[in-house]
């Protein structure tokens, strides 16, 4: 019998003690994929040793007692993998709620699949389940539904990238009215803003009382799918998450939410939007994941997340990138979008003005001053070190030893 270490000739490094090899040389990016089948006496087994030895030894690529034609030099390694490599490849295992495939497998199924277009700039991609969150009053429900309503209708709004084409919408208003909403999308006239066909506002039956929490939850994820289906939507925005968990700042409660949520943008191929609060916080502290209220389980859970934050005057706001998967940090601390929330005519939306540095957005009247310093001094008591401090705080840690020693 053939042991894995004869079948599997060593390489310099690397030597693979499973049924899989992969060897690539320095020299010219070569790339080749094998397996390697135990049993001395496996015609195919010897084959394949014998393959990779005149491979190794840059000798023609020919098969011993086979029709086969030389095959000649070997082409260059090229990013494009070539899955015409994967002669055997190995069957999908269903381990428990596991699903087992070879990585290029994996690779293999994807080549086909459109890559991930934005909805909302690089905020926010098709096939995520992205939050944003802010304080009360901060306007997020207005620039929930000026998304929506842009994914709708293929418009992008003036400052932001928008790549996917017109999406039929629903929007699920657990938050307003449905005379506040309209009031809200009128001019002083009576006149109302005309919404993209594709844009459903949902908001919840009054003829259902269901006392039993679970089973309301249940029932509303389940009422959800049942309007996904019956209006082909492929863009979800939940204006808010507390309505869906009123428990959803413990752990044990946001994780199944989450999953639920996941659950049913996986089976029906959504992108999700999530509205969430955040705390009463300091107007001088920088927006954190920490800030949003209750659990950070909920963005663990998420694919991407970003949030409002209060500008130097009663209407700007700047908007921070919390999470991201599918591209790379843009809108930091130093390099926030700002804006300003008005009302053009019969439409409440966010005016995008330009890009500044956190920073400059945060509060620095003597009074946040004051609230640095008793902070600082509150914490400090607590035993936190001046570095943590500070960097809760948003501060240096010479303004913090400041803060605790004046």
């Amino acid at each position: 019998m053939l042991d894995n270490k004869s079948a599997t000739i060593a390489a310099p490094q690397d030597q693979c003690k499973d049924n899989a090899f992969q060897r690539l040389t320095q020299e010219n990016q070569e790339k080749i994929t094998f397996d390697i089948v135990s049993g001395e006496t496996d015609p195919d087994a010897m084959r394949i040793k014998r393959k990779f030895e005149r491979w190794a030894n840059g000798e023609q690529d020919t098969d011993e007692g086979s029709d086969e034609q030389p095959r000649g030099e070997h082409q260059p390694f090229t990013p494009a993998f070539d899955f015409s490599l994967i002669d055997n490849p190995t069957p999908p295992s269903n381990i428990g709620l596991l699903v087992v495939k070879q990585a290029a497998q994996w690779m293999q199924e994807t080549a086909d699949k459109p890559v991930p277009q934005m909805l909302f700039d690089c905020l926010w991609f098709e096939g995520e389940l992205c939050i944003l969150f802010s304080d009360s009053n901060m306007g997020k429900s207005a620039l929930a539904v000026q998304i929506c309503e842009s994914v709708a209708s293929g418009q992008a709004i003036r400052g932001f990238r928008l790549e996917a084409p017109p999406r039929v919408s629903l929007y699920l208003d657990f938050e307003l009215s449905a005379i506040q909403f309209a009031v809200r999308y009128r001019d002083t006239n009576g006149n109302p803003y005309h919404f993209s066909p594709n844009f459903h506002r949902v908001e919840l039956s009054q003829d259902i009382d269901l006392d039993d929490e679970g089973e309301f939850e249940a029932i509303l994820l389940q009422s959800i799918a049942a309007a996904v289906e019956e209006t082909g939507a492929s863009v979800v925005v939940v204006d808010n998450i507390t309505f869906l968990k009123n428990e959803n700042d413990k752990a044990k409660t946001a994780a199944p939410l989450m999953r639920a949520l996941k659950r049913l943008k996986e089976t029906y191929q959504l992108s999700v939007l999530v509205l969430g609060h955040t705390p009463k916080r300091p107007r001088f502290q920088p927006i954190t994941q920490n800030d949003l209220s209750g659990s950070k389980m909920l963005l663990n859970f998420c694919d991407s997340a970003f949030a409002i934050g209060r500008g130097l005057t009663p209407t700007s706001r700047y908007i921070k990138q919390i999470k991201q998967r599918n591209c790379e940090p843009m809108y930091h601390a130093d390099n926030v979008i700002t804006c300003e929330v008005v009302k053009h005519g019969n439409f409440l939306g966010f005016d995008f003005v330009g890009y500044d540095t956190e920073g400059n957005q945060l509060a620095t009247t003597d009074t946040d001053r004051d609230s640095r310093r008793e902070a600082a001094k509150e914490m400090a008591a607590a035993g936190k070190s001046q570095r943590a401090i500070a960097a809760e705080l948003g501060v240096s840690v010479g303004t913090v030893n400041s803060y605790i020693n004046n």
